[in-house]
Protein backbone atom coordinates (compact mmCIF):
# COMPACT_ATOMS: atom_id res chain seq x y z
CA UNK A 1 0.00 0.00 0.00
CA UNK A 2 2.99 2.56 0.74
CA UNK A 3 6.70 2.46 -0.05
CA UNK A 4 7.55 1.37 3.65
CA UNK A 5 11.37 1.62 2.93
CA UNK A 6 10.42 5.78 2.15
CA UNK A 7 8.32 5.80 5.09
CA UNK A 8 11.41 4.15 7.60
CA UNK A 9 13.86 6.65 5.85
CA UNK A 10 11.98 9.93 6.71
CA UNK A 11 11.42 8.90 10.43
CA UNK A 12 14.85 8.17 10.85
CA UNK A 13 16.31 11.32 8.65
CA UNK A 14 13.87 13.88 10.15
CA UNK A 15 16.25 16.09 12.26
CA UNK A 16 16.24 19.28 14.31
CA UNK A 17 17.40 22.37 11.93
CA UNK A 18 18.21 25.21 13.96
CA UNK A 19 17.77 29.05 12.75
CA UNK A 20 21.01 29.61 12.11
CA UNK A 21 21.57 27.00 9.35
CA UNK A 22 18.42 28.73 7.01
CA UNK A 23 19.64 30.11 4.03
CA UNK A 24 17.43 32.74 4.29
CA UNK A 25 15.14 31.53 0.95
CA UNK A 26 11.29 31.60 1.43
CA UNK A 27 9.42 28.61 2.20
CA UNK A 28 6.25 28.30 0.35
CA UNK A 29 3.50 29.16 1.94
CA UNK A 30 1.95 25.37 -0.02
CA UNK A 31 4.23 23.14 1.68
CA UNK A 32 3.75 25.62 5.49
CA UNK A 33 -0.23 24.59 4.42
CA UNK A 34 0.24 20.94 3.94
CA UNK A 35 2.52 20.85 6.74
CA UNK A 36 -0.55 22.27 9.48
CA UNK A 37 -3.10 19.82 7.33
CA UNK A 38 -0.98 16.93 7.94
CA UNK A 39 -0.76 17.67 12.08
CA UNK A 40 -4.22 17.94 11.98
CA UNK A 41 -4.06 14.04 11.43
CA UNK A 42 -2.45 13.11 14.60
CA UNK A 43 -3.76 10.78 17.05
CA UNK A 44 -5.85 12.10 19.65
CA UNK A 45 -7.88 11.02 22.61
CA UNK A 46 -12.08 11.05 22.38
CA UNK A 47 -11.09 13.21 18.88
CA UNK A 48 -10.88 17.04 21.14
CA UNK A 49 -8.39 17.96 18.50
CA UNK A 50 -6.40 20.18 21.04
CA UNK A 51 -3.37 21.83 18.80
CA UNK A 52 -3.64 25.60 17.85
CA UNK A 53 -1.10 26.92 15.58
CA UNK A 54 -0.56 30.60 14.81
CA UNK A 55 1.90 31.37 11.30
CA UNK A 56 3.90 34.36 11.50
CA UNK A 57 5.42 35.11 8.36
CA UNK A 58 6.38 38.15 6.46
CA UNK A 59 6.24 40.56 8.58
CA UNK A 60 4.26 38.62 10.99
CA UNK A 61 8.00 37.71 12.03
CA UNK A 62 8.97 41.54 12.84
CA UNK A 63 5.46 41.53 15.17
CA UNK A 64 6.87 38.12 16.91
CA UNK A 65 9.83 39.28 17.48
CA UNK A 66 8.73 42.69 18.93
CA UNK A 67 5.71 40.81 21.03
CA UNK A 68 8.72 38.20 22.58
CA UNK A 69 10.87 41.25 23.39
CA UNK A 70 8.02 42.94 24.74
CA UNK A 71 6.78 40.07 26.69
CA UNK A 72 10.13 39.02 27.72
CA UNK A 73 10.97 42.74 29.41
CA UNK A 74 7.59 43.02 30.90
CA UNK A 75 7.98 39.61 32.54
CA UNK A 76 12.00 39.88 33.58
CA UNK A 77 10.84 43.81 35.06
CA UNK A 78 8.94 42.28 37.50
CA UNK A 79 11.56 39.40 38.66
CA UNK A 80 14.33 42.00 38.62
CA UNK A 81 16.31 39.57 36.28
CA UNK A 82 16.55 41.77 32.83
CA UNK A 83 19.31 40.62 30.36
CA UNK A 84 19.52 43.42 27.36
CA UNK A 85 21.12 40.01 25.60
CA UNK A 86 18.29 37.58 25.78
CA UNK A 87 15.64 40.51 24.67
CA UNK A 88 17.73 41.22 21.37
CA UNK A 89 18.10 37.51 21.00
CA UNK A 90 14.02 37.21 21.42
CA UNK A 91 13.33 40.24 19.28
CA UNK A 92 15.68 39.04 16.07
CA UNK A 93 15.50 35.63 16.13
CA UNK A 94 12.36 35.00 14.18
CA UNK A 95 14.11 37.33 11.48
CA UNK A 96 15.79 34.13 11.00
CA UNK A 97 13.12 32.09 9.54
CA UNK A 98 10.57 32.01 6.63
CA UNK A 99 7.87 30.85 9.06
CA UNK A 100 7.32 30.63 12.71
CA UNK A 101 4.46 28.87 13.94
CA UNK A 102 3.72 29.51 17.94
CA UNK A 103 1.91 25.92 19.29
CA UNK A 104 -0.76 26.23 20.98
CA UNK A 105 -2.85 23.47 23.24
CA UNK A 106 -6.45 24.63 23.79
CA UNK A 107 -7.57 22.15 26.74
CA UNK A 108 -10.93 20.34 26.35
CA UNK A 109 -13.74 22.10 28.13
CA UNK A 110 -15.16 19.04 29.89
CA UNK A 111 -12.08 17.84 31.08
CA UNK A 112 -12.76 14.61 29.70
CA UNK A 113 -9.02 13.66 29.17
CA UNK A 114 -6.02 14.15 31.03
CA UNK A 115 -3.92 17.30 30.27
CA UNK A 116 -1.47 15.18 28.99
CA UNK A 117 -3.15 13.48 27.03
CA UNK A 118 -4.21 16.69 25.34
CA UNK A 119 0.36 17.88 25.36
CA UNK A 120 1.33 14.24 23.61
CA UNK A 121 -1.42 14.64 20.73
CA UNK A 122 -0.11 18.28 20.45
CA UNK A 123 3.56 16.69 20.46
CA UNK A 124 1.84 14.36 17.71
CA UNK A 125 0.53 17.04 15.61
CA UNK A 126 4.34 18.62 15.81
CA UNK A 127 5.79 15.69 14.53
CA UNK A 128 3.28 15.09 11.96
CA UNK A 129 4.99 18.60 10.76
CA UNK A 130 8.03 17.78 11.14
CA UNK A 131 8.22 14.99 8.84
CA UNK A 132 6.05 17.05 6.54
CA UNK A 133 8.86 19.50 6.24
CA UNK A 134 11.73 16.82 5.92
CA UNK A 135 9.70 15.32 2.84
CA UNK A 136 10.08 18.98 1.24
CA UNK A 137 13.32 19.19 1.98
CA UNK A 138 12.45 21.99 4.62
CA UNK A 139 14.33 22.23 7.93
CA UNK A 140 12.39 23.10 11.18
CA UNK A 141 13.13 23.47 14.89
CA UNK A 142 10.53 23.17 18.03
CA UNK A 143 12.19 25.59 20.47
CA UNK A 144 10.38 25.94 23.65
CA UNK A 145 12.71 28.79 25.64
CA UNK A 146 12.68 32.35 25.79
CA UNK A 147 8.65 33.46 26.37
CA UNK A 148 7.11 29.91 25.91
CA UNK A 149 5.91 29.49 29.74
CA UNK A 150 5.13 33.26 30.27
CA UNK A 151 1.36 33.42 31.26
CA UNK A 152 1.37 36.78 29.75
CA UNK A 153 2.64 35.06 26.42
CA UNK A 154 -0.25 32.69 26.62
CA UNK A 155 -2.67 35.67 26.68
CA UNK A 156 -1.70 37.42 23.99
CA UNK A 157 -2.00 34.00 21.66
CA UNK A 158 -5.87 33.83 22.57
CA UNK A 159 -4.64 30.81 24.67
CA UNK A 160 -6.88 30.87 27.88
CA UNK A 161 -5.69 30.07 31.62
CA UNK A 162 -6.13 25.88 31.54
CA UNK A 163 -4.65 26.00 27.66
CA UNK A 164 -0.70 25.78 27.34
CA UNK A 165 1.69 27.83 25.10
CA UNK A 166 3.83 24.68 24.23
CA UNK A 167 6.54 26.54 22.30
CA UNK A 168 7.57 28.02 18.48
CA UNK A 169 8.15 25.68 15.63
CA UNK A 170 10.71 27.83 13.00
CA UNK A 171 10.65 27.27 9.61
CA UNK A 172 13.23 27.40 6.72
CA UNK A 173 15.25 26.25 3.84
CA UNK A 174 18.37 24.73 5.15
CA UNK A 175 22.00 26.18 3.72
CA UNK A 176 23.32 24.73 1.24
CA UNK A 177 21.28 21.49 1.11
CA UNK A 178 22.51 20.60 4.79
CA UNK A 179 21.15 17.88 6.47
CA UNK A 180 22.84 16.82 9.95
CA UNK A 181 23.58 13.48 10.38
CA UNK A 182 21.75 11.77 13.52
CA UNK A 183 22.47 9.57 16.50
CA UNK A 184 20.45 7.22 18.50
CA UNK A 185 21.47 4.34 20.98
CA UNK A 186 20.11 0.75 19.76
CA UNK A 187 16.11 0.70 20.19
CA UNK A 188 17.36 -2.75 22.10
CA UNK A 189 19.03 -1.19 24.86
CA UNK A 190 15.18 0.38 25.72
CA UNK A 191 13.09 -2.53 24.85
CA UNK A 192 12.06 -5.74 26.70
CA UNK A 193 9.53 -8.35 25.19
CA UNK A 194 7.21 -10.10 27.81
CA UNK A 195 6.15 -12.68 25.65
CA UNK A 196 5.01 -14.88 28.68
Amino acid sequence: MYNTAEINKLIQTRRSIYPAQYSGERVDDEIVQQMLENANWAPNHKHTEPWRFIVFTDKGLDQLGKFQADIYKQVSAKNENFDETKMENLRNKPLTASHVIAIGMKRDEKHSIPEVEEVAAVAAAVQNMQLTASAYGVGCYWGSGGITYMEEAKKALALEKEDKLLGFLYVGMPKDGFWPQGKRKPINDKINWVRE
